[in-house]
This record gives structure tokens, sequence and C-alpha cells, in this order.
């Protein structure tokens, strides 16, 4: 008999006790069936739980064989009672204390044979759950990814409503800029021979909506990147983007700190303590080898160059000889590190171009601690001086690393770091290190193409101070930016944007952005710079690697509703696809492919 399902009493999480001796009506899928001698069950799943239903044949008999013949994910609404399990409560649900005795039931819609169990029995590849994602969708660890990210979004957007942010929506389909990844371009039907370029930022207009006295601006939006794909990259993706009038680095970070707060609460019911720790880039190079660290444990780098002055090192004197560094990095009580695991430490630097990877180990001798194995006979003249300066006991290890620069040494040593707290187990569980990185170069210098980029975007603001040193001394040019961290992770960067057109144009030329090109690329912002712009500054958030990290998820596919695979294909739709030929034609396009072999 035909069941009003659009009117169901309670969800299938919802019953218990207080329902007992009630009539009441549910629908969802079939999850598992049992069949106990005269007794059918069957859980019936939702997004809210499972419960139990029991098909009676003395009760009601053509629902015990419809029951029999029910396969998993079939789609049924019933209508019964809720009675008491007695002593067989499931603990496990929130349902327990109860179930179901159908008296009617329909089957809404028959599944076919499964590629995979959505159940208990779930045992699915990531090739598998992409290609049938809305069944994968059926699973409740998966859809609460998509309730957590639901709830920070939401919690987002009221946080900057409160703040006075207006959520003001930025184009699609813009214009190709230089700096960054590749863009995706879009052929224009009316302008043959043109294209759009998707926005991989809608950095420029939200400058653009400052300039225009909107003052504050926030907009959670999608962004496109044709680039290579990693485990936290996609070629789409969604990042939160805010901008405020009149300000100086602190409001921007002030601002966002209270998003964050807002984010940890909503997500994970955690309180943050703000204001939140700041670090320069140098000094974060410096200590943990890279400009977004991992606070949650030791093994910092120390400078030890004056202190090897003397050792008769070939790579040591090389790196002191060319005014470089020597830096090392302690792990304590790291005895469980193998000749094995060492070996291939050492095979994974030099895998990165690095010179290898020099180590010791501090050992209780017969005369005592001392160093042993690799390169203990060069260092054992200042065993005691090193021991005292870095903190090495019995049954730690060190290891060392030359450089021509602090950047370089860290370069090497940090990857090392990081995969060395994995092995010995050293980073802390459940903890949350947040941390601004500030004082970032405005430029670096890359020496294959021998010219200066933008450290993050070509709108980036030096401080004033260091103004002058644009054409004079570029490299040692700081700039208005700053980068949140989050367990090693960054998480947001941004900056105090250039409002004055002199010196916009000024780090066009130091980019070696010609006038020709920023006129062609840049004009309506350099118009709008002429025009009265207001000192301004934001940020952008990685709003699916915020849900990557607060799930503990290892992808960016864990997180995103219809992700790509690593070669940038939907495997649901098998996007991208081929188009017809009138289309192509429509659009004054040609293809011309590579040969196949």
């Amino acid at each position: 008999m035909p069941i009003p399902y659009h009117k169901r009493t309670h969800r299938c999480g919802e019953p218990n006790a207080s329902d007992i001796g009630q009539n009441v009506r549910l629908a969802g899928w079939v999850h598992a069936t049992r069949d106990h001698g005269g007794l059918a069950f069957v859980d019936l799943r939702d997004h809210t739980g499972l419960v139990q239903l029991q098909f009676n044949p003395d009760h009601y008999a053509d629902g015990h064989k419809i029951a029999q013949a029910l396969h998993n994910e079939d789609v049924i609404a019933v209508e019964g009672k809720a009675v008491s399990r007695g002593d067989r409560v499931n603990p496990k649900l929130a349902t327990g204390e109860i179930e179901v005795q159908v008296d009617a039931i329909e089957v809404l819609s028959e599944a076919s044979p499964l590629p995979f169990q959505v159940n208990d029995e779930f045992d699915a590849s990531e090739d598998a759950c992409l290609r049938y994602r809305f069944l994968h969708f059926r699973r409740p660890e998966v859809q609460e990814v998509f309730r957590l990210r639901h709830r920070v979004g939401r919690a987002i957007r009221e946080y900057f409503n409160a703040e006075g942010f207006v959520e003001i929506e930025t184009p699609f389909l813009t214009k190709s800029t230089p700096e960054g990844a590749r863009d995706y371009l879009v052929p224009s039907r009316v302008r043959p021979g043109s294209f759009y370029a998707l926005p991989q930022s809608p950095q420029i207009f939200k400058q653009l909506c400052m300039i225009g006295g909107f003052d504050r601006y926030a907009q959670i939006v999608r962004c496109f990147r044709d680039e290579d794909l990693r485990a936290d990259r996609q070629p789409e993706f969604t990042q939160l983007d805010m901008e405020m009038a009149f300000v100086q680095r602190d409001d921007v970070m002030a601002a966002v700190e209270g998003c964050v707060k807002r984010i940890f609460k909503d997500g994970l019911d955690l309180d943050i303590k703000t204001p939140l720790p700041q670090m320069s880039e140098r000094e974060a190079v410096e200590r943990f080898g890279i400009d977004r660290p991992d606070t949650r444990y030791g093994m910092e780098l120390q400078d030890i160059t004056e202190l090897v002055g003397d050792v008769e090192l070939p790579m040591f004197r090389e790196a002191i000889q060319a005014r470089g560094v020597v830096k090392c990095m302690v792990a304590k009580n790291a005895t469980s590190l193998t000749r094995k695991i060492l070996d291939g430490l050492n095979e994974e630097v030099i895998g990165i171009d690095g010179p290898g990877l020099p180590y010791t180990k501090m050992t209780d001798g017969e005369g005592g601690a001392t160093f042993s194995t690799g390169i203990a006979k060069f260092v054992k003249p200042i065993q005691s001086a090193l021991c005292e300066q870095v903190g090495a006991e019995v049954g730690d290890v060190v290891f060392f690393m030359p450089g021509r620069t602090h950047t370089e040494a860290g370069k090497f040593l940090h990857p090392v770091r990081t995969k060395l707290a994995t092995l010995l187990d050293v980073i802390p569980k459940d903890r949350w290190d947040l941390l601004w990185v500030v004082d970032f170069p405005l430029v670096e210098w890359d020496e294959d193409e021998q010219r200066w980029f933008s450290m993050h975007h070509p709108f980036t603001a030096p401080l004033d101070e260091d103004i002058p040193k644009l054409e004079s001394d570029p490299g040692s040019v700081r700039a208005k930016a700053y980068d949140l961290v989050l367990n090693g992770v960054e998480m947001a960067g941004g900056s105090i944007r250039i409002h004055r057109h002199d010196i916009q144009q000024q780090v066009f030329k130091l980019l070696g952005i010609s006038e020709e090109e920023a006129s062609a690329k840049f004009q309506f912002l350099l118009d709008a710079l002429r025009f009265g712009a207001p000192p301004h500054g934001g940020i952008a958030f990685g709003f699916d690697r915020w849900i990557m990290m607060l799930t503990g998820a290892e992808s960016l596919r864990e997180v995103i509703a219809y992700p790509k695979t690593a070669r940038a294909v939907c495997p649901m739709t098998d996007a991208p696809g081929p188009v017809a030929e009138d289309q192509l034609e429509e659009l004054g396009l040609k293809l011309n492919l590579p040969k196949k072999d």
C-alpha cells in the first residue's frame, strides 16, 4: 500500500524509549537484513542514523515476505509501532532501546548489485569511491565531513556579517594575468580569438571594492588553477577572501583571529586563545628550516658555524669559506633509528639535490659518553662544546647540514625533521599550534630566469621604511605580508596592499612587468589607484584545507564533494571530455593535438 513518505513522523535516528507504543512513519535505505527463523529484521538508515525494523509473519505476512526479498540500499517507507527491545538493547545506537514492529511497507526504489557495500562491510578503493561518489556519500563518516564543512562555512559568514563585512560576488569570467599558476581559459564566442580566464583568486576585484568605498568585504568563493595536483591541491577549490580599508597589518590579523576562534568553536567545539603568537620569516627559517614551521615539537635547527670552524670535514669547510652556515639538529632518545633508517634519510636528502645527511650518535662508551658512527671522528675534538651548546645526550642522534644560507640548510633539514617527528612519534595528538609568520621578503631572485619574483603577489605593499631600497637593494625589502600557519601547514596568506599608483608601477618595474604589459593586464587597477585609493589589506583562507585539517583527512579529495584525481579527471562524470566539431567551429577553434605513438 502507498505510504505518505513525505510526511515522516521521525528520521531514522530519532525514535527512542519515549516513543514506545506510538505509531511511527519512516523512510530510508536498507542498511542490512537478518532472518532469525520466524522473524525478519531490517536496519533502516538515513542521514540521522539507524533504527531496527521487525517483521513478524504472524502479524504482517505480506510485509515479512517483502522484507525477506530486500537488498542492501533498497529505498523503503514503513509504518508501525515503536516497541521495547527488552533486554536486547543496543547501546551503540541512539535508537537502541526500541524497534519498530512494521504494519505496512512500500518499496520506493530497488537497488542494483552494488560496486561496494555502504554498510559495515565497506571495503573500496579511492577510485571506486570517486567513481560512485553518490554511494560513498551514504557513509556516515563521509557525511559528517560535509556537515562540518557546512558548519564552518556558516560560522564564517555569520562572523563576518556581525563584523560589518559585505559579501560581494566577483566574476568567474575574467582576464588572464601573469604570475602564479596557469589559468584555465574559456574561449569567447562573441569575440573570436579572445579568451576569458577563470580566476585564480578574486584579488584585484576585492581591492577594487575597497577603492569603491565598501570598507569591508568577505566572500567564500570558488577559484581555479591549472597546475599539477598533489594531496593538498585541486584544479578548482574554495577559499575565503576578505579585505578591509583604512587598516594596518594588526587590524587584519585581529579580524582573522576572531574568525579562527569561531571556526574552531563551531567546527570542533574548541576554544582557541588569542592573540596568536607571531614569528618573523627569518626566525622561522633559522629555527625550523621553513617559513611555515610546525611548533608542536622540538628538534629545532641550531647554528654551529663558529663552533665547527676548525673541523676537517670538506663540506663544512666549503660552506664556511663561502661565508655560509653549518646547522645541526638533535633527535632526542633516537636509539630506534637504525642504520637502514639513517641511510634512507641520507638518500632522501640526496634525492632533493642535497649534499647528503652527516650525522653522529651519542653513545655510552667505556670512557663515558662519546660520539660514535657517522662523522664521529671529525667532530670528536669539539664534542664537549658541541654537546653543551646543542644539548646532546646519550641516546641522541645529531644531524648536520652545511649551506650557503640558512634557507639552503633548512631546505634539506626541514624534511628530515618532519620525517623524524613521525618515526620517533613526538608529535602531540589533538594539539593545535597556530602561528602568524610576518616580515617576509617582498621579492626573491630566480637564478634560472634571472629576475625578481613576488614572494606573495605583485600588489603586496613594502614596509614604509624599506621603500627607498626598492631600486638599490630589493632583496632586503620586507613586505607587509602575513601568513597564518597551523601545525606546520599554511592556512591563510595576506598582506597590506599597495594603494599608491607610483609605488605599484615601481614594483611592476622591479618584477620585469613592462608598462605595456602592466597596461594590458592591469589598466583598470592602475586607473583605480589614480582616483583615490584608501590604504587597505586582506587575506585569503584555503577553505578546503581548513576542513582537511579539522577532520584529520589526508587529502583534499576527502573534503571536496566532487573532486578531481591526480590527473585532473572527474571519475564520476569522466570530465574533461571531447566536444562536438560544430561547437569548436562556432568558437573559431581548431585542435592541434600531438600525434599519438
